[in-house]
């Protein structure tokens, strides 16, 4: 590779490099108590609903695999079980299966 092939590829990474410090940057900067629609992650079929949480309280319910966002009389007692109830939405954890399932498929795992 040719010296003006690897500073053409360095300035690239490097530049790649910014626009990632950046994003992150913009993350610290919101504030933590703002909320952000997200869709209710519930089982029945057809719902579309959103509920809204800060960032910090999807975090809280993302650091369990088998944990699941709500709204408040969504949930499928069958497959799982509320462990937190807030004005805005529950927690649910699902349960057997279901579990095995939500572990199975987390996309941060």
């Amino acid at each position: 590779m040719d010296d003006e092939t690897m500073r053409r590829l360095g300035g690239n990474e490097a530049a790649f490099r910014k626009v990632n410090e950046t994003l992150r940057a913009g993350k610290r900067l919101v504030d933590a108590g703002q909320r952000f629609p997200f869709r209710c992650e519930c089982g029945v079929l057809g719902c579309n609903r959103l509920l809204e949480l800060t960032l910090p309280e999807y975090e809280g319910v993302r650091a369990s695999p088998t944990r699941f966002v709500i709204l408040d009389g969504h949930e499928i007692t069958e497959t799982e079980h509320v462990v937190e109830r807030q004005a805005r939405y529950s927690v649910v954890e699902k349960e057997d299966e279901a579990a095995v399932v939500a572990v199975d498929t987390d996309p941060r795992a």
